[in-house]
């Protein structure tokens, strides 16, 4: 019989924690069980209990993936952005990844609320990793203390991460369009005034 290496058994886990992600954005932390964890994993039952303990286990996993993968795409940008980073991120995030499947959206909007009601450790996970992000976003601002930064990346944060969870909520699609352009001017037009200020 065949065995595995380490390597192996990472990327399985990548995989199956991908596939949480995607399964908890799209129905919720309620709305799908291990059996829908493991279906959208391609993989048994057997598999997903070698990984995870339990599905609040799977859960943590996936929402610090989530939010670990927000924080290196913007990194990306600060490293590669020719326009302005802060301009590409509100973009993006009020954009494709405001329009696109549930199952493909960010994270912190769709999971933060799941969290408020999660097991001690996944809130303390979440934090961290929120921690993280906001430090990525005051590192690419340019004026300021670091507390001034760093409040600045809250505000921006929470702006983006709200106007795309109402956008996202109202069925009408142009009223979402029209919120996510108002956000997206507010965003702006503050991150404009930060980086103007002398």
């Amino acid at each position: 019989m065949a065995r595995y290496g380490a390597g192996h058994k990472q990327e399985s886990r990548a995989r199956i924690v991908a596939a949480a992600g995607r399964g908890f954005r799209k129905l919720g932390y309620g709305g799908i069980g291990v059996d829908g964890l493991a279906q959208e994993a391609s993989v048994t039952h057997g598999a997903f209990y070698g990984h995870f303990k339990s599905k609040a286990d799977a859960f943590q996993a996936a929402v610090v993936a989530g939010l670990q993968d927000l924080r290196e795409g913007i990194e990306a940008l600060r490293a590669t952005s020719t326009s302005g980073w802060i301009r590409d991120f509100v973009g993006i995030y009020l954009g494709p990844k405001r329009t696109c499947d549930l199952a493909e959206a960010c994270t912190l909007p769709m999971l933060s609320a799941e969290v408020e009601r999660a097991e001690p450790a996944t809130r303390t996970a979440y934090q961290t990793e929120l921690m993280s992000l906001v430090a990525a976003i005051a590192a690419g601002l340019p004026n300021g203390t670091r507390k001034e930064r760093e409040a600045q990346a809250w505000t921006l944060l929470a702006l983006l991460a709200g106007g795309a969870m109402l956008a996202r909520a109202v069925p009408e699609k142009a009223l979402g369009a029209r919120i996510a352009a108002a956000v997206q001017q507010a965003a702006i037009a503050l991150s404009d005034e930060r980086i103007s200020r002398p």
